[in-house]
């Protein structure tokens, strides 16, 4: 067991109000500047949806992520090292400008130098930011917000599903989906670099470029899967989310996180097992989600806590990891899910799904919402289809999804009925396999929990935050090597 550290973000899209605070804060600290006016290292997309960039998760297009060879051995959808090379200067798999959006600024001084007596107000007319061209705005980073799925009929999920659920306007449904990057435990977009540029953290797992190294091949944009690594047009080097470490390093949440109206956002430390990464990522697909959760060790656990001693961990960080909302939710709870289990990535941003209103209204109205049966048939109607969730959060398991929504409907009525009368049917904590000291404290965090307990992250020590921006620890693995078998984990220490 070669022990781990990582940051981790969980989001409860119960509570995510599509009011993009989090998307304007995180532009303003980090992508403010020239070449970056597309990027959005945060943005919040309408599902259903094609998403930003377009079609993002379409990865028979984009060639993103991992897959399974014929010999069930991990590799880049993107090929292998030779493929890639005769890539390199010219990658097909590569979105282009419209896929974004193409930035847009305005023609201000119109408004100052135009002559007084026009009979019209003048307007300031959008100017490409990359040309000056006079330019026409027909798409950008949430176009597609709140339109309750009318462009989800293009949505790759609702694709995949092929006839599982039917798409009627009458049915029609949407909710939010705040993204950043996965800094995954398994990043293709490290394996895919060529320069080495790209490189994981060794003492909290965050992914980042080295813009020293960085020469703009752009086979990192290929690589990830959710593309969240974007290229400054202005210095021709790829950028990404940084999980704001040098806030991660004071001890504070992320920007997005701090900022967040809806407080959907969790963070915290988890444990995990280095070398159990390869065997989770190339799992079967069906087995995928308890894979990634297996690799994950338990912060109780004194061997656990032991060895995470022998590694140098700091015993704030053995007490926060203990402290974690996001052990708790993804292990514990085991109600949050990844995203996209199945690009293999194994993603630590997870999400609570939501749990919408019931579609069936009406007929719901009589029922007992205490009854352990009734709260099964009542995820059935739900208005978002548990289908749909399938796709986005585990790679296609109603079944995952469905007990998680069946936990958090379970949740609901228990504490209804505990705070209206006091009674409470057992069948209902039996059918979900928790207690009702588990279900009171699961709510709490969900729906009650103070910023302590919603962000523990602990600050660096002053040794380890030098030791950030010092040289690489662990070298580039080879082709046949126990990890990252398409290019070698790059990790600081």
């Amino acid at each position: 067991m070669r022990i781990r550290a990582q940051v981790a973000m969980v989001m409860n899209l119960d509570k995510c109000i599509g009011c993009h605070t989090c998307s304007v804060t995180c532009k303003q600290t980090w992508t403010n500047r020239e070449g970056t006016e597309y990027v959005w290292f945060n943005n919040v997309e309408t599902k259903p949806g094609i998403g930003y960039p377009k079609h993002y998760e379409d990865q028979e297009r984009w060639k993103g992520g991992w897959v399974l060879d014929a010999k069930g051995r991990l590799t880049l959808r993107s090929g292998g090292r030779v493929k890639r090379l005769s890539r390199i200067f010219a990658n097909p798999d590569l979105p282009s400008i419209d896929d974004y959006y193409e930035p847009a600024t305005f023609d201000k001084d119109i408004l100052v130098s135009a002559p007084g007596g026009l009979k019209d107000t003048p307007v300031k007319r959008p100017r490409s930011a990359l040309t000056g061209e006079p330019m026409a705005v027909t798409w950008g980073a949430n176009w597609e917000d709140s339109l309750g799925g009318q462009s989800g009929r293009d949505d790759p999920n609702l694709a995949r599903m092929a006839g599982k659920v039917k798409f009627e306007f009458e049915k029609t449904f949407m909710f939010h989906l705040p993204r950043i990057c996965e800094h995954c435990l398994n990043p293709a977009c490290v394996s895919a670099c060529p320069s080495g540029a790209m490189y994981k953290r060794e003492q909290d797992g965050i992914v980042l470029v080295d813009q020293d190294k960085c020469r703009g091949w752009r086979m990192c944009v290929t690589g990830c899967p959710y593309k969240k690594v974007y290229v400054n047009h202005a210095t021709g080097k790829a950028e990404k989310c940084t999980f704001c470490f040098p806030r991660i390093e004071a001890g504070q949440p992320t920007i997005c996180s701090e900022t967040c109206v809806g407080r959907l956002r969790y963070l915290g430390l988890l444990w995990y097992d280095e070398d159990a990464v390869l065997a989770a990522a190339s799992a079967p697909e069906s087995e995928l989600l308890d894979a990634q959760r297996g690799v994950f060790l338990d912060p109780y656990d004194e061997q656990v806590r032991q060895a995470a001693r022998e590694a140098g961990y700091a015993e704030t960080w053995i007490e926060a990891a203990q402290a974690s909302p996001v052990w708790k939710l993804i292990s514990e709870y085991r109600i949050a899910l990844p995203l996209h289990p199945e690009y293999r990535t194994l993603p630590m941003v997870w999400y609570v799904p939501p749990l919408s209103p019931v579609l069936d209204a009406a007929g719901a109205a009589g029922r007992d919402d205490t009854d352990a049966d009734e709260v099964f048939h009542t995820i059935d109607e739900l208005r978002i289809p548990v289908e749909y969730l399938a796709e986005l959060f585990t790679a296609g398991d109603a079944a995952a999804v469905g007990g998680v929504l069946m936990k958090l409907a379970a949740m609901r009525s228990y504490m209804r009925a505990r705070t209206l009368d006091g009674t409470v049917t057992q069948d209902l904590l039996d059918t979900i396999g928790m207690d009702a000291e588990q279900v009171e404290a699961m709510y709490r965090l969900l729906a009650v929990a103070k910023y302590g307990d919603r962000y523990v992250v602990p600050a660096a020590l002053s040794a380890d935050a030098a030791a950030l921006e010092e040289e690489v620890a662990c070298p580039v693995g080879s082709e046949a090597g126990p990890f990252f078998p398409a290019g070698g984990l790059r990790v600081r220490s």
